[in-house]
């Protein structure tokens, strides 16, 4: 296997100074008011956690779309996309890891006991070093250059929180009701988030919760994207914090920050997104690319 050592956490780096990949590469973030991170670590990262297994669709990562895997659809994506900040990905499985390195990306071995992808990646920046990380989930294959700056912008300027995330208008009422697609309820005066849920949020109380296209697209109906940021500090706490009960009910890892105080940024983009949660995701991905 090359460059790969499946027994340890092992890590293929290049400076990001040297590649040319850094946060001072290309038209990306220039940070300010912010000390310089140590030599050889980069200021932002982008970190995708990647597991091999997968409850609704099994080993999904690997489900080739038009003769390739999902994984690498994802990752040549954000590469274009977002060329000026250095990309690891943090796997569970060689399998995963043979395919990123073999085409070039740079993986980290993680333990294959994590309960989300936060904490997959608080362990993987053990080994990046990163001051401010980003999240992309691996099942995201549309994530534009302007999502992944947005988030940066967010968390470095966003008024002290230590997590930021991404939401977009929902515009069907199915997908309102699906519980695949995650809602957010944000406070309009802060944008902060107060509530992710896979129920349908909010609740038409005076049509008891029935609702068509033209309500959903009337209403602050906003669904939550795969995409975090975190400040280094509060990724270095996430694994010891507790689960709480609403994360173990909703299956959803950003609401253990919420149950522990942490605040959560989040701002609205328009831009389109295809998350590939089931079999039926990745047929209109599939159609998506035509």
């Amino acid at each position: 296997m090359r460059g790969w050592d499946a027994g340890v956490a092992s890590l293929l780096f290049m400076d990001a100074e040297e590649t040319g990949h850094g946060p001072a590469a290309g038209t990306g973030l220039q940070p300010k008011n912010l000390p310089p991170p140590s030599p050889g670590m980069p200021e932002i990262a982008i970190i995708v956690p990647c597991r091999l297994e997968s409850t609704r669709f099994p080993r999904k990562l690997l489900h080739k779309i038009k003769g390739r895997p999902l994984l690498l659809w994802v990752a040549e994506r954000i590469a274009r996309e977002a060329p000026e900040f250095p990309l690891w990905f943090a796997v569970d499985h060689p399998l995963l890891g043979d395919l990123v390195t073999d085409a070039g990306f740079k993986a980290i071995m993680t333990s294959d006991a994590h309960q989300s992808g936060t904490d997959r990646i608080a362990e993987a920046n053990r080994t990046v070093g990163a001051r401010h990380v980003i999240n992309v989930q691996a099942d995201e294959p549309l994530v534009t250059g302007g999502q992944l700056r947005t988030l940066a912008d967010l968390l470095i300027s966003g008024g002290g929180a230590p997590m930021a995330t991404l939401a977009t208008p929902f515009k069907r009422a199915a997908d309102f009701a699906n519980p695949n697609q995650v809602k957010v309820v944000l406070a309009p005066a802060t944008r902060r988030a107060l509530f992710f849920s896979r129920s349908p949020m909010p609740y038409a109380r005076d049509r008891a919760g029935v609702v068509d296209d033209a309500w959903v697209a009337a209403n602050p109906c906003f669904k939550h994207l795969g995409l975090y940021a975190y400040r280094a500090d509060l990724l270095g706490k996430f694994a010891a914090l507790p689960m709480g009960q609403l994360e173990q009910i909703e299956k959803l890892e950003q609401l253990r920050a919420l149950e522990n105080g942490y605040e959560i940024a989040c701002a609205v983009t328009a831009d389109p997104t295809i998350g590939v949660d089931t079999p039926d995701d990745a047929v209109k991905f599939e159609q998506w690319l035509g």
